[in-house]
Formats: structure tokens, sequence, C-alpha cells
């Protein structure tokens, strides 16, 4: 069996055992046995929903400390769009940038650089014939959700590398070349929204990422903020493309496209019904489907600091400041296969039924006919997410039916008829049991 990374762990501490994650969990990898959740990793697609909605924050996800640094002799800060409208009026793409200098690193390259680049070759791709509709390779919480969920779509997927990776192949090229660094001497670390970008940066869907770590937005958000009003902050002039630092939120990528028939879907389960609308053979009118993981895009991300709703007015407010400047962008790669995948993306394998495909009808058959019994109310009691989760995982022999409060119910029920019959009878010897002085046979 694979061996997964993943960003999102468990603190087994804090976890009551309420079942919130498991009602909310998109891929239901998450089951709660004995007063603790368990996430089962074949599944788990580290969207960050359980951390979102965990009351008792005891879900978390793993990053790069700012420590990290001192493993390279030169660390290139990556700041993904979204950590632009963390902050309040006033504050410029060059004020942050400047602050992450004085965080210690040496230089910084913007991914919103790469996401303009990234929109150009978008556009020609989608001059061509494709399957459709095609479906964007952005967000990794959603490939990774077809990779578990709809394997079937995964050909939809436009082949190119995320912005994150084309700006830190673009920056490691450059430090290397300006600076005649060896690759292994150069760190470069991605400011991250969300954990599904670290699960990306350690576990690749290819053979490696230009990305040597991520750190969390929240972690570095208060070092950042103090920096800011710091008179050794350094001010520096940025490029900040208005179209790449759209990519931040919801509809900026189809804004960047412009033009094509073009969708935008946010939140993990409502991609997850266009996904179904387009296994059904839907939405072909459809060129070009923007779809991300977090409601709101990057800015609603589990590990951005601020409300996505203050921070997309924030981000809208900035974008048009950017709009009216212009800028000069550095020198973008023109051959197309600088951005494409150099693997196409494979199905991920799950918890199977049986590998023996006879029995795993023969098991699929035993799930309906279980499924059927329970009482079909979801409730989640059983530490399932659904009578049908629970129902096959009785089958594979991790529950059993006494799990459904309901049909415990019902045992104790017919246990507690078996228990008064059982008390009104006498062994033979002993006579005939009487009622009032009458042989009850006699009744």
């Amino acid at each position: 069996m694979q061996k997964y990374f993943h960003s999102v762990t468990l603190d087994g501490e804090k976890c009551k055992g309420c079942t919130n994650c498991i009602k909310h969990c998109p891929t239901e990898a998450i089951r709660v046995r004995e007063g603790q959740a368990r996430i089962i990793e074949e599944r788990c697609i580290d969207c960050g929903e359980c951390i979102r909605i965990c009351p008792n924050r005891a879900k978390l996800a793993i990053t790069d400390p700012l420590a990290t640094l001192a493993n390279f002799k030169y660390t290139i800060a990556l700041p993904a769009p979204s950590l632009y409208a963390q902050f309040g009026p006033g504050v410029m793409p060059h004020h942050i940038l400047g602050a992450l200098l004085d965080l210690g690193f040496d230089t910084y390259f913007e991914v919103a650089v790469g996401a303009e680049a990234v929109s150009m070759h978008l556009r020609e791709y989608l001059g061509r014939q494709c399957p459709r509709p095609a479906i964007s390779s952005a967000c990794p919480a959603v490939i990774r959700l077809m990779q578990v969920k709809f394997p079937g779509l995964l050909e939809h997927i436009v082949p190119m590398e995320t912005p994150m990776e084309v700006a830190a192949r673009m920056a490691r090229e450059r430090a290397a070349r300006d600076h005649g660094l060896k690759d292994e001497e150069i760190g470069i670390f991605f400011i991250t929204p969300c954990p599904a970008k670290v699960t990306a940066v350690k576990q690749p869907f290819g053979e490696r990422s230009y990305v040597d770590g991520a750190i969390s937005m929240s972690a570095i958000y208060g070092e950042i903020l103090g920096r800011l009003e710091s008179p050794t902050t350094r001010l520096l002039s940025s490029i900040s493309p208005a179209r790449g630092v759209g990519w931040g939120k919801t509809g900026g990528e189809n804004h960047a496209i412009k033009e094509h028939s073009l969708l935008a879907v946010d939140g993990i389960h409502n991609v997850i019904n266009v996904l179904e609308e387009i296994e059904r053979g839907g939405l072909r009118d459809i060129d070009y489907v923007e779809a991300q993981a977090c409601t709101g895009g990057c800015i609603g991300g589990p590990l951005v600091p601020q409300n996505p709703f203050v921070s997309r007015v924030r981000m809208e407010s900035l974008l048009k400041k950017l709009a009216g400047r212009e800028q000069q962008l550095p020198e973008i790669p023109t051959d197309p296969g600088y951005y494409r995948l150099k693997s196409p993306i494979a199905p991920r394998p799950t918890l199977k039924l049986s590998n023996d495909i006879q029995k795993a009808i023969s098991m699929l058959e035993e799930v309906e006919r279980i499924t059927a019994e329970l009482p079909g109310l979801d409730c989640g009691s059983c530490g399932s997410p659904s009578c049908r989760a629970l129902a096959e995982d009785i089958v594979r022999g991790y529950a059993e039916t006494s799990f459904c409060v309901f049909k415990l119910r019902e045992k104790l029920q017919l246990l507690a008829r078996e228990i008064v019959d059982l008390a009104h009878m006498r062994p033979p010897a002993m006579g005939r049991e009487t009622v009032n002085g009458t042989e009850e046979g006699q009744k």
C-alpha cells in the first residue's frame, strides 16, 4: 500500500469524539471510535474541512517553521496572492514583500507572476481540442478529490503545472543563474493558505516539487504585521500583476482567461455537485471549470488569518489599484512544455472491498443488504458518516451492527421481551406456573 503524507493531522488530547468532522468530510475519511476521531489516510485529501469545523481545534496542519530557512544558503519567499488580502487598507504588496525580507528571506518571487504566465498558456490550451469541460489543475484538494471519488474525470484536468510550481521553478532558475548557486543551496518557501498546498509540496503529483517548504499564513501573519510598522522594513518595488493576484479569489482564473465559456465553483461540496454533473455527461457547453475547494477561493483557506468575506472586499479594492498600474513582467518562458505536467494524474487507490472481483461483488451485495436494514438517518452516532459507510465498515470487519443505536435498541427490546418470558417459566419438576391460584394452562 502506498504511504501517504498528510498535512492534516489529529491532536488526540483535544479530540472529544463529537462527530462534527465525520459529517463534513467530503471523502468520508474520518471515523470516530472509542471516543476518538481517526483519519483514514487513503481517503484524506487534506482539504482542511475538518480543521475548519472542529470546535475543539483537534485538527491541525503540519507546516514548516521559519527556523527551516537556516537549512539553506539562499532562501526565496513565494507568497500566494491571497496573502495580500489579509491586511488592511493602505497595505500594498511591496510592503508585505519588504516585511518578508525582514523576516530572513534573501529575496522573493510572487506566485502572481506564475499565475499570469499560466493564464497566457491556458488561453492557448483552451483554443485546442481537449476534453470538455476542461478542469483547472490549480487546487490540489480538488485534484485529490477527483483521484479518490471521480477517477473517470481525470482526463478533463488541464495538464498544466500550478502557478506555485511555475513561480518556484522560475525563481530557482533565476537564483542559480544570477548567484551561481547549486540547486540544493536554494530554499524556496511557499506562504500557504491551506494544508492541501503543503501536501502538494511534500508529496507532489509529479516526480518533484520546485518548492522546498510551506509556511502557514496564520503562523507568519503576526510576524509580518509587526514588521509593517517597523522603520527597518525595506520598501521594495513589486510586480504584482492584477490578473495574477486575482487568482487568490473565486473567479480570478476565469477573469485572467476572459475568453471561452467559463464556470467558477468554490466550496468542496459545491465542487462535488459540479463534478457529479460532469460525470453524468452534463456541462458540455462549458469550456473551463475553475474549481476551488475553499469557499471564496484561496482567501477562504483554513490557514488564512482573516475572515474570508473581509478578505474578498480587500482583494477587490487591491485589484482596482493594481489594474491602474503599468507593470513590467519578468521574462516569462514561452515554451508550452515548460508548463506541462511531466506525467498524467493517476487515480488514487482507496479502500477496496476486495482485490478479488467475485468476492468484491459478494461483499457489495452484503453492503446493500445491511444498508437496507439500517434506518437511513445518517445521524453519525455510530461513528461512521452515513448508514452506507457503516455498512461498508461492517463488511470490512471494522464495525458491528450494534454500533447503530437504533439497531442496538431493537436488540435490547427483543432481549427485554425474552427476559420477561423467561421470568414466567419454571422447570417441569416444580409444577406449572399459576396465576391467582389457577394453573396458567387452564386459563
